[in-house]
């Protein structure tokens, strides 16, 4: 698929592993590298303009057949969209957590599942990238990825645990260098639409439930059994059943450390960003309609103010305070200092309590944009075969307080606070 305004690097093709061009000395490698590697901003508007010519054209279909959104997911990986959190040094574009979310909110813009999917998409990989650069074998499936555009989806949800993501019940079994694994997985993000998966389980058979591990399953390593049905009220194309989750492979694939440290350090963060910057592309678009809908009532009536104009000078200050809310959130991990003083942050009281406020305050404040974006359209947001619809928009976007649920978050926040003293 070409598309208009397309990057000219992203319509290259890559014959060989980046790093790996025989007969090039080291300047030629750089010179070459920087010829097939897209910048991140080129990777931002590579986004904008699959959101407007791809996703925007198939979200109605792909909730309403609750189908994934593979035109979405084929330009993103000719954009090269998938290696954007890989390290340069491995292939990737190293994004900043400012374009990462940028992408995101962009792509949800067009689709909310497609804005998800590459969302979730991000987050292994930065988990990947951030916790197993000590592993050969990771480095090497990190310049496989940059190279073909695989798509990671999780598996951290497991039967029994309460959605509880830091517990497991399923351990990794080890034996003459490879490793065994059986997963009851509530839910699989895309997970029949992914090259590979990225899976919690305990440490061992004899670790306790908190003691965990993060495993990489590369295809043709695992198998999925499908136990239930994904129907639900939005997000219809992120297609994330329950499985029965089956693999066993190489035992370098164990990612190195504990999950407690991935989990604070990477996972949790990143993914309240990530998502925080859907939820901000979802009710970006819900504006855009109803701001589309009060410029289409002026033009009835010239010189004459709407009587919702004010209702959308009001939204615009929400939906500005949500944006701002997720940039300084991308902006503040963006700036941490690399190397162990960076992770200690991370792990801190001060940054957990940081992201549980930004996951509460954009899962609420989206709900209420499109909301208010609905009562300025009236009727024409309500009816589904009106082109100012947000009724898929509202679906959507309230799954924002369910994704970890809030209550839970709020009672982990409330135990911290007791604690925690904000100098």
């Amino acid at each position: 698929m070409k598309l208009k305004g397309i990057c000219r690097c992203s319509q290259k093709s890559v014959p060989v592993f980046l790093f790996q061009f025989r007969g090039y000395n080291l300047a030629q490698r750089k010179r070459a590298l920087e010829n097939l590697i897209p910048k991140t901003s080129e990777l931002v508007e590579q986004a904008r303009i699959i959101a407007a010519q791809v996703a925007a054209p198939h979200a109605d279909d792909v909730d309403r057949q609750s189908r994934f959104p593979r035109e979405t997911l084929d330009a993103a990986r000719e954009a090269r969209l998938l290696s954007a959190a890989v390290p340069a040094e491995l292939g990737g574009s190293g994004a900043s957590m400012r374009d990462l979310a940028a992408m995101c909110s962009a792509l949800a813009q067009g689709c909310a599942a497609s804005g998800m999917v590459l969302a979730m998409h991000h987050i292994q990989v930065a988990s990947i990238a951030r916790h197993g650069l000590s592993a050969p074998a990771l480095c090497d499936y990190l310049r496989e990825l940059a190279m073909q555009q695989r798509l990671i989806a999780s598996v951290t949800s497991e039967m029994g645990t309460g959605g509880d993501m830091r517990s497991s019940i399923c351990a990794v079994q080890r034996d003459g260098g490879r490793y065994s694994v059986e997963k009851n997985a509530t839910t699989v993000s895309y997970g029949e639409h992914a090259d590979d998966l990225l899976l919690t389980c305990r440490r061992d058979a004899e670790s306790p439930a908190s003691d965990q591990v993060l495993v990489l399953l590369r295809k043709g390593n695992f198998a999925l059994e499908r136990t239930g049905n994904w129907d639900t009220l939005g997000m219809r194309g992120t297609c994330s059943p329950p499985f029965k989750v089956t693999a066993s492979g190489a035992e370098t694939d164990i990612i190195p450390g504990s999950f407690a440290d991935s989990s604070a350090q990477t996972m949790v963060p990143v993914s309240h960003i990530l998502w925080a910057g859907v939820w901000l592309g979802i009710a970006s678009d819900a504006v855009a309609r109803a701001s589309a809908f009060v410029r289409a009532e002026a033009r009835k009536s010239p010189g004459t103010l709407p009587p919702t104009a004010t209702r959308l000078a009001e939204v615009a200050v929400d939906l500005q305070s949500l944006r701002q809310n997720v940039s300084a959130a991308a902006g503040d991990f963006d700036a941490l200092p690399a190397g162990e003083a960076g992770r200690e942050e991370l792990s801190s009281l001060r940054w957990a309590l940081k992201m549980n406020n930004l996951k509460i305050a954009a899962s609420e404040a989206a709900p209420k944009i499109v909301h208010q974006a609905l009562q300025i359209i009236g009727i024409g947001g309500y009816r589904n075969d009106s082109k100012f619809a947000v009724g898929r928009h509202y679906r959507d976007v309230l799954s924002a307080s369910l994704m970890i649920g809030n209550d839970r978050i709020l009672s982990k926040s409330a135990s911290m606070l007791l604690v925690f003293k904000d100098d």
